[in-house]
């Protein structure tokens, strides 16, 4: 950097910095080397960041300017030539008058730091530290990845000129004041930490060739990079834990990750148990089921034999109530056909002229008919051409668009419909079981998508009390939303088993044990299987996404299962559990006057860094299994 000394001056540098750009194009390099710079420039004193192909440039490709309506200069005009993974400006300058730009100096940055809001350290087992930084005006910088060391000594140089505060809420997370500022001496809830702008939670679609693999379920699956990740959010950062400086030094091996505040006790072993395979026994002689509690409690543990499915899914999916008699069953089943063939007449009835004035059902019937060709071909019930299990699929997902118009349907809706048609073999009880599997899970597929951002949520939640250096890792290569999980949660792992294995787990998630939530145990349970090999290889967001989606069919369902059981008794085991893992797990409800509170409605990191300790109910690690209420 040709500078003046009146106008330019080092503080510090440190080489072996690198960029994880998670670049898409073929001739970009994904992992960029460069320097971590503290300069002052005319005075005013900023960090930078450029690679080392960039030296000699007379000034960074990329500058930090003040936000909109702030002042300060933009180049209207300024076009970087990519799209970066991260929102680094919200105005740009250049500088390019003498030295052009090559593709890995547009990944520079500089910020001035008055404008460096937060900071976060962290460092795998591995033994490589990053540093994400947060400028004022909510903009998160790529992570930095520390290859040699030296994260200790930036720490000491910024002192220089600003304060680190540790957040008193996120042992890793340190708030950066000027040294004359008053801020230090407000209370807590007035610095402002959870302010997340009024920014939308999903900010900015994805185009990624692996994305298509997640299906195409028009109105639900569009594909988030910044689903759960507003700008602003702390929690894309990760920082060391002391309250002024890294205890240890960069080469340090003794580098203590922090668990977020909580001790989680030994997993503890969990053993599967055998199918549901008497049905009789259960039924008084009216047929009122005796002991309905201990019937899921079976079916939770091994699921049901396929020749009792036909019988047991009805009163799982509340086609019957659990303490009807033989009779009142005959007579719900007749009303329920009439009911049935009522709705379908109406679609039924509709001429082809009707039709072409009604764009709404003539898109339903489209799609409907598109995804019936290609739903679970290679299952009997469903293969060949003309197949009258074919018929059955359309009829009864054109009536659902008659029973739930609003709603209609939404691609997606076909597979969870395959598997309640292959049992019960059924147009009607399989139309009304259907009913049913879409009172727990229709949410997933409205448009808005507000219960998939919540359940995304919600995963990262428990997925950061159980391992907080898996989500670092993942936070550090941009996969912290845990998207690629969208499409488990979309169709409950549809497409992840066998077509037998899905019918064994729904009927275990349709107990509603251990909590309602259990499918993000799931969830939980299939991440942590792969932790070895995502933390141990160098992945970034895309071979991520692909690892993730390659795991369709390889999965051993009651591993998963055993994993998903053991962490739900792993956490509530804890005394010290955080409130907001207790409210996944149902363990606690807030007041009405807590949901109606400012913090019910923040951003995801609001909701991850104000957890509480709370104490929660302890259940017993016996090997043949608890008993859940």
């Amino acid at each position: 950097m040709e500078q003046t000394v009146e106008d330019y001056k080092l503080i510090f540098e440190k080489e072996g910095v690198y960029l994880h750009t998670n670049a898409k194009r073929s001739n970009q390099d994904t992992t960029i080397p460069g320097f971590i710079r503290i300069v002052e420039r005319a005075g005013v004193p900023a960090l930078e960041w450029s690679p080392l192909e960039d030296e000699g440039r007379s000034a960074p490709a990329v500058l930090y300017t003040k936000k909109d309506g702030e002042g300060g200069e933009d180049d209207t005009n300024f076009d970087p030539g990519y799209e970066p993974d991260w929102a680094v400006i919200s105005t740009v300058k250049k500088d390019r008058e003498h030295v052009p730009v090559k593709d890995s100096g547009q990944w520079s940055f500089s910020l001035p730091l008055s404008e460096l809001y937060s900071l976060r350290r962290a460092r795998f087992s591995l033994g490589r530290n990053f540093l994400v930084l947060t400028s004022r005006g909510g903009h998160p910088l790529p992570a930095l990845h520390f290859h040699r060391g030296g994260t200790r000594e930036l720490f000491r140089a910024l002192q220089r000129y600003i304060i680190l505060d540790q957040s008193p809420v996120e042992g890793r997370l340190f708030l950066a004041y000027p040294h004359d500022s008053g801020a230090l001496s407000q209370s807590f809830d007035k610095l402002h930490l959870f302010d997340d702008g009024g920014s939308d939670l999903v900010s900015r679609f994805i185009q990624d060739p692996y994305a298509t693999t997640f299906g195409g379920f028009s109105k639900v699956t569009n594909f988030f990079r910044a689903a759960l990740r507003p700008p602003g959010s702390p929690t894309h950062l990760r920082t060391a834990q002391d309250r002024s400086l890294p205890p240890q030094s960069d080469e340090e091996p003794g580098f203590e990750l922090i668990n977020c505040g909580v001790e989680l006790g030994p997993r503890p072993d969990v053993t599967r148990g055998e199918p549901l395979d008497k049905w009789e026994e259960f039924l008084d002689p009216e047929g009122q089921v005796k002991n309905p509690e201990r019937i899921k409690e079976l079916i939770f543990r091994g699921g049901v034999i396929p020749s009792l499915r036909k019988e047991v899914w009805k009163f799982l999916l509340g086609f019957y109530p659990w303490n009807s008699t033989f009779k009142e069953r005959e007579d719900i089943l007749r009303a329920k056909t009439d009911e049935y063939f009522r709705m379908k007449v109406q679609w039924k009835s509709v001429s082809e002229e009707q039709e072409m004035r009604n764009s709404l059902l003539r898109g339903y019937r489209s799609l409907i008919e598109r995804d019936v060709s290609r739903t679970d071909r290679h299952n009997t019930f469903f293969s060949g051409n003309d197949n009258p299990g074919l018929t059955l699929l359309h009829d009864v997902l054109m009536t659902y668009c008659m029973y739930n118009f609003d709603l209609g349907y939404v691609q997606g809706m076909s597979d969870l419909l395959s598997p309640l048609l292959f049992v019960t073999q059924n147009e009607v009880e399989s139309f009304w079981c259907l009913t049913g599997f879409m009172e727990l899970v229709h949410q997933n597929f409205e448009e808005s998508q507000e219960a998939m951002k919540q359940q995304l949520l919600q995963l990262s939640i428990l997925l950061k009390a159980l391992d907080p250096e898996l989500c670092d890792f993942l936070d550090s290569q941009d996969s912290g939303s845990l998207c690629f999980c969208f499409r488990w949660l979309l169709i409950w792992f549809k497409r992840e088993f066998s077509f037998e294995d899905i019918l064994i787990m729904w009927e275990v998630l349709w107990t509603r044990l251990p909590c309602d939530n259990f499918h993000l145990l799931i969830a939980c349970s299939i991440l942590k299987s792969q932790r070895g090999e995502l933390i141990g290889s160098d992945h970034d967001f895309n071979t991520i996404l692909k690892h993730i989606n390659e795991l369709t069919m390889k999965l051993d369902l009651q591993t998963v299962l055993q994993g998903a059981e053991a962490i739900y008794l792993q956490l509530t085991a804890c005394k010290e559990i955080p409130m907001k893992v207790q409210q996944v797990l149902g363990l606690y409800t807030p007041s009405s006057s807590e949901e109606d509170s400012p913090d019910s409605q923040a951003s995801e990191t609001q909701r991850l860094l104000s957890q509480s300790q709370a104490g929660a109910a302890a259940s017993s690690n016996s090997a043949c299994g608890p008993t859940y209420p």
